[in-house]
């Protein structure tokens, strides 16, 4: 059982001109943060420098840095219809592959 959540949602048409739906899931993990006590004063400044630049633009956080896509479904409407699950960017799901099967279950 793994934990993903909908990274991106994007209309799309396959070779043969079919509207459909590209869903991209990464996993869901919170990576531990280790926390290192600088020795000097300089390099506990650079640290809270470089911790106030992370709070202010998200693009250089460091859990930027490590989404992989975990999955990417292509489904045609009919497919996404057949399906029956409304998928949403930043859902979270436990997705479980076994018995030749993949399986969403929603999160609460």
């Amino acid at each position: 059982m793994v934990r993903v959540r909908i990274q991106r949602i994007e209309s799309m048409r396959d070779p043969d001109g079919n509207l459909g739906k590209r869903i991209e899931f990464i996993e869901d993990r919170v990576l531990p943060r280790t926390i290192i006590q600088p020795q000097t004063e300089e390099a506990r400044m650079t640290q809270e420098l470089i911790q106030a630049l992370q709070q202010q633009i998200p693009i250089i956080s460091p859990q930027s840095q490590f989404t992989m896509p975990k999955l990417i479904l292509f489904l045609t409407e009919p497919e996404y219809e057949r399906l029956g699950i409304e998928f949403n960017v930043n859902q979270v799901y436990e997705l479980e592959l076994s018995d030749q099967n993949i399986r969403f279950r929603k999160t609460p």
